[in-house]
């Protein structure tokens, strides 16, 4: 798996759930989006969408969040705004029987604003990356939701 990805292995994936079962195949999704051609990327990314984001969070969408940043930081992956696009959909999805996931979730997507951040200002990404970036900057900074405590500034 070589440095991009290389936490993966420390994640007990079969323990956890998306949408349709068992998060075990959430990682080989990841190396997709991560190495794929880009079809290949485009439906490992919308797979990924619909089992940890869509219209639900889960215990895997927790797990998976900070490789998600790390794709979307990597520039070799070819559709890091549509990784921005689905650490955004996370960020406003969430799950009435468990809010503790929906918490933990969003938690996840805010810890990574610093790349949201680094990304918007990086006159060297692709626009569509900086724009993604500046507007999930944005929701971040801006989320309120009934799981998560009120922010303070």
């Amino acid at each position: 798996m070589g440095t991009v990805l290389g936490e993966m292995r420390n994640v007990r994936w079969h323990e956890l759930r998306h949408a349709y079962g068992s998060a075990s195949q959430v990682p080989g999704t990841l190396s997709r989006i991560a190495w794929g051609d880009g079809p290949t990327a485009e439906d490992a990314l919308s797979d990924l969408g619909q089992w940890i984001g869509a219209p639900a969070v889960f215990d895997s969408t927790v797990a998976a969040v900070p490789f998600l940043w790390e794709l979307a930081a990597t520039e070799t992956v070819r559709d890091r705004a549509g990784v921005l696009e689905l650490l955004a959909t996370i960020l406003a999805a969430g799950h009435a029987q468990h809010p503790e996931w929906t918490r933990a979730a969003h938690e996840a997507v805010a810890a990574g604003r610093p790349t949201a951040a680094r990304l918007a200002a990086d006159a060297s990404a692709p626009q569509a990356v900086r724009d993604t970036a500046a507007r999930l900057l944005a929701a971040t900074d801006g989320h309120t939701c009934g799981a998560c405590p009120p922010r303070t500034t």
